[in-house]
This record gives C-alpha cells, structure tokens and sequence, in this order.
C-alpha cells in the first residue's frame, strides 16, 4: 500500500483554497483507508458509491470522517498520520452504522458526532497498547464503538433504533433456504463489496471495486477473490440464499483478503494462499459470531475481518516463507 502524494498546492501555500483543498484530500484518504488504502481518488469513488445509494449515508460518511479527523488534529496527533486518513476512516463506519441502526433526527447526529470523536480516542489507545505487539488497529474501534453507542441507546429513551438490527434471541440452526444460480453468485459478489461500508447495493459495489483497482490492482482483485470467497463458502456450508445474495458473508473476507495480500504481507503466491485460507476462515468466524452475538441483538459488523487479521499478523513473524510488507 503506497501513500497518495499525488497532493500538490497549485495556489499560494497557506492560502484559504489550499487549505481547504488539502482538508477535502485528508477526508476522501480517511474514507479510503476503510479498504486500507491510502488513495483520494479511490476515497471519491467510494464516497460517489455512497451517496449513490443513500444521501443519508454519504453526508454521515463525510461527518463521521471529518469529526474524527478533527478530533485527532485538535489533540494535536501526528500530522502525517492524520493527512494520510488513520484518524477518519473508523470514524466514517461509525457514522453510517449508527445512522443504520438508529433513527436519523437532530439528537442522531449529535450522537454520531460524539461517537465518531470517541473513535479517535481509541484508536490512539489501541495504536498505542498495539505497537508492542506490532499490530495494526485495522477496524477495532468501529466495531467496539458502535457495539457500546447501539447498546446504550436501549437506556436512552429519545434515540430510536431501527428495525435493522438482529432479532435478539438464542441462536437457531439455519436451514437450507432458496437456490443459489448465478445471478445470487453475481449480486453476492459485488454485494459484498458494498457491504465494507454497510451498502447494500450492486452498483456502490462496482464503484467500490473501480476505487480499489484505481488504489491498487493488488487489493482489487483481492477484493474480488475476497468478496467471492466468502460466497463460495456460504454457499459450500448452506447459508441462506438471501444472506449470500446480500453479501453478508462476503464483507469481511473482502477487508482480510486485502489486508493480507499486498497490505502487510508482500504480494506472492505463498501470500496469496496465506490469505486464502485467512478469507476462508473468516467467513467461518463470520457465522460464529453473529451466532454469539444474536442474543444481545447486535451486529457482527467487522470484528471476524479484525481477529483474524490480527491472528494472521501475528503469527507472520513465525513463518520466514512470507515477507512481511515494507514499513509493516
């Protein structure tokens, strides 16, 4: 993953178009960095895949983003780190998740404002308490960020959730539904793409796909075996047609088959396989905890993408046949 220093100041240096210019490149980065690229036009394509799917999304993505970049910047965190969009991508998913789970109004937004602003607390302690392992944050405080915002809102009687959380209740055996053709295998494919920033929609997908070959080739069609693996697998096991069709199983897989491949591993034919059988398994660990966490009601969102990631890198050191990335 090379940085995007593409940036250049074509009017005077410090002037109010140049800063504002430069503000516009650190947020389209920061939600770049939601797919561990650092690119500003892969951040468009992305943000244009959003808003294509719901303008209520794409604002809270760009709120999120800049409400979390701010915070690191106000606190004064490195400079480089935050034009290069660490500070704003968890920020960006926690925006659009609590706008999916609870009721937009003014009190949302405030919430969402909060949350995000949060998320750069935590990943500046987990960037912190992490570095001694030599682990990447990834997506960790989106995910416990959001758990804890959803949560509280059920003792908050003036933020409504949405019917789009799970039903809570003790985990049932899934049967065998629908047939699987390839329509379902298509749909699931670019679905699950879309799905990386809670989209639901087809064509978000091929915009999503378009940003990452424009970052990188290599996280392109990572992303692609990624996305399809995870139906493969779905399908293999006999998850339910609408959940393959959906991309459920497919987002997940699509983040560990990027981070694995060209991230922090050196692209090659033992890293391919390496993070094969790390999509492989998150698509597994992808089904265990939505069955662990049915019972609160809560969603799984990308905790299977991080703990396996996390297990994957660690255990890299351990294996001299894969060459961990350069600056990794």
């Amino acid at each position: 993953m090379k940085p995007d220093i593409s940036f250049r100041q074509d009017t005077v240096p410090g002037s109010l178009p140049a800063r504002l210019l430069e503000l516009a490149y650190t947020l389209l980065r920061g939600i770049s960095q939601v797919m561990l690229q650092d690119n500003r036009l892969a951040g468009a394509l992305f943000l244009a895949g959003i808003f294509y799917n719901s303008w209520l999304f794409g604002c809270g993505v760009l709120l999120g983003t800049a409400a979390s970049t701010a915070t690191a910047g106000v606190l004064g965190a490195d400079r480089t780190q935050v034009r290069a969009g660490l500070f704003g991508f968890n920020g960006a998913l926690v925006a659009i998740a609590l706008l999916y789970f609870l009721e937009p109004g003014a009190l949302t937004w405030l919430y969402v404002l909060l949350a995000a602003a949060c998320s750069t607390v935590l990943m500046a302690a987990l960037m912190n308490l992490l570095a001694h392992w030599k682990l990447p944050v990834l997506t960790a405080p989106f995910v416990f960020i959001t758990l804890l915002f959803v949560l509280a809102g059920a003792r908050f009687g003036r933020l409504q959730i949405t019917g789009q959380l799970p039903t809570a209740g003790l985990p049932k055996a899934t049967v065998v539904e629908g047939v699987v053709g390839f329509s379902t295998i298509a749909e699931g494919l670019f679905n699950g793409i879309a799905q990386v920033f809670l989209q639901g929609n087809v064509i978000t997908g091929v915009l999503f796909a378009t940003g990452l070959l424009v970052a990188s080739r290599s996280a392109f069609a990572a992303a692609l075996a990624g996305s399809l693996t995870g139906v493969l697998v779905a399908w293999g096991m006999g998850a339910a047609e609408p959940a393959i069709r959906a991309g459920a199983f497919g987002f997940n897989p699509v983040l560990t088959a990027i981070a694995l491949y060209g991230v922090f591993f050196s692209a090659s034919a033992r890293a391919a396989a390496y993070a094969l059988l790390g999509t492989v398994g998150t698509a597994v660990v992808y089904a265990g905890v939505s069955a662990a966490l049915e019972p609160l009601g809560m969603p799984t969102l990308t905790l299977p993408f991080v703990l396996v990631t996390w297990c994957f890198v660690a255990a890299g050191p351990l294996f001299p046949r894969l060459r961990m990335a350069q600056g990794r």
